[in-house]
């Protein structure tokens, strides 16, 4: 049976304290996570829709196709407070294989609230690209001059969100949500738009 890679999304802020949502944790827990990417499970859902309502839902299956375009992200936020959003592909190109993961699809620092316009990009948005036959799965503003476009790899590959956190302090995770991808017709349209061939899933 095929599986999907994953696809994380985890929001990090400082001296933020929330009631313990058990159904994410054990989620985060059971498909890897916790302690793959991160070492302790966030304590709240971030709410993702993609176009057409498509909302992200602790590990469902969603195509690239439809995750290609940049989702709206919402989370409780703290007055006052800067945000970080990451979203990271811990097993790419396939979880047997996961020699270029973690991957980041997506990176914005210093989000005031929920609103991520007005947040600072570090990484473009880009959607999943499995390859086919894979198999499963802040303490103050964050200063950088870094910013990679939505056409290229450059600083995406062999990332891991454990350094990003520690490099900018976060702090754990206070918000995450994960969906799971398989290849389909759209992930030669992205590794196009990247620049290159998809790699091979072994």
């Amino acid at each position: 049976m095929t599986k999907a890679v994953f696809n994380i999304l985890l929001l990090s802020v400082v001296s933020c304290v929330l009631t313990l949502e058990v159904v994410t944790k054990e989620k985060m827990e059971a498909n890897g996570v916790v302690p793959d990417v991160i070492d302790v499970a966030p304590t709240k859902s971030i709410e993702v829709t993609y176009p057409n309502n498509l909302k992200v839902s602790l590990g469902n299956e969603l195509t690239p196709t439809q995750v290609k375009d940049q989702p709206a992200v919402k989370w409780e936020a703290e007055e006052g407070a800067l945000y970080t959003l990451l979203m990271t592909d811990p097993d790419a190109p396939s979880r047997k294989n996961p020699e270029f993961g973690e991957v980041r699809h997506w990176l914005v620092v210093n989000i005031p609230g929920n609103d991520i316009s007005k947040g600072q990009v570090v990484f473009d948005y880009i959607g999943s690209g499995p390859p086919k036959d894979t198999d499963s799965i802040q303490s103050g503003k964050v200063e950088t001059t870094v910013s990679v476009p939505n056409n290229s790899r450059e600083g995406r590959v062999k990332t891991k969100a454990r350094d990003l956190i520690k490099e900018y302090n976060l702090g754990n995770p206070i918000a995450g949500n994960f969906y799971q991808a398989q290849y389909d017709d759209y992930v030669p349209v992205l590794h196009a738009q990247l620049g290159g061939a998809p790699p091979k899933a072994n």
